[in-house]
């Protein structure tokens, strides 16, 4: 029975240093053993690992491409134009005891790399024209800045994979100018294309006018002559008529002007009663004696 209460200790003891003696190193991990904080392995390949318990403690490093987001920053090109960069790099652990001995942990390496960045970036862009950092020449700018951080990453165990510019815009003061200019532009633009518009639709319209005038007078000369022609044409039918029998065309003809003088209105007309008028009523005096 003594034994027995000896044993249950015995194998709990056990479990707690095998417990606190084993490791697992995942494949997105690197370890660093360390001993009274100072290091004595490095772990690169995955796996279960010792370590001694209660004396050695492990550190774990990202053995992935992190990403880096940097805060904006405003650089001045050497035109004096002021623009506003965010860019953001991909970085990963190279050397695992050089960066925990350099920066310690990754919320540090961040912020360093950031000011690194940051700096590099001024001092690259602000050689340049602002046409350079808009055109397809940005690209080479982004290689000396990356040549130039990895130069300073290297003494933290870093290696850079990439620095890129998410955005280059200018400050809003500047944009807000530009806008205005290009809107002022635009409308000088609109302007001149209006007053071409309208000297466009003057100089069709005059010519629209005049083709129909000409046209107009043409068509009034075709009926004129047409007018003309028939008047003859009606005349000479009227003279062949008058030929033939020239006593029944002048009867015709006073019926006609008796039809229009004497059928309604209420015109008033005063003739000789021997009127040359009456001479198709007979010798109205005659009647009038008789």
């Amino acid at each position: 029975m003594k034994s027995g209460k000896f044993i249950l200790p015995i194998i709990i003891a056990i479990a707690a240093v095998a417990f606190f003696s084993i490791f697992i190193v995942k494949e997105i991990n690197q370890a660093i053993v360390l001993q009274f904080g100072d290091p004595k392995r490095i772990i690169s390949k995955p796996g279960i690992n010792f370590k001694i318990p209660f004396i050695q403690n492990v550190v774990f490093l990202d053995k992935r491409i992190l990403n880096l987001d940097t805060p904006p920053e405003e650089v001045i090109a050497s035109d004096q134009k002021r623009l506003i960069v965010d860019a953001f790099a991909r970085f990963k652990i190279v050397d695992p005891l050089k960066f925990y001995i350099s920066v310690g942990n990754e919320r540090v390496a961040r912020s360093r790399l950031a000011t690194i960045i940051n700096s590099r970036i001024r001092s690259v862009l602000g050689t340049q024209r602002l046409q350079t950092l808009l055109s397809e020449d940005r690209t080479k700018q982004m290689s000396l800045i990356q040549d130039g951080v990895n130069n300073e990453a290297e003494k933290f165990g870093i290696e850079i994979v990439d620095v890129r510019i998410k955005r280059a815009d200018l400050p809003p003061a500047n944009s807000e100018a530009i806008y205005r200019r290009m809107q002022t532009e635009r409308e000088r633009e609109a302007k001149e294309f209006r007053a071409k518009g309208a000297e466009m639709a003057v100089t069709i319209t005059s010519t629209a006018d005049k083709e129909v005038t000409v046209i107009l007078a043409n068509a009034q000369k075709e009926s004129e002559i047409m007018k003309g022609q028939g008047d003859g044409q009606r005349n000479r039918i009227f003279a062949d008529a008058f030929g033939q029998d020239p006593q029944f065309f002048a009867f015709y003809r006073a019926m006609q002007a008796y039809e229009k003088a004497l059928i309604g209105g209420e015109t008033s007309l005063i003739l000789s009663p021997d009127s040359e008028f009456f001479k198709f009523f007979g010798n109205i005096k005659n009647k009038q004696t008789e």
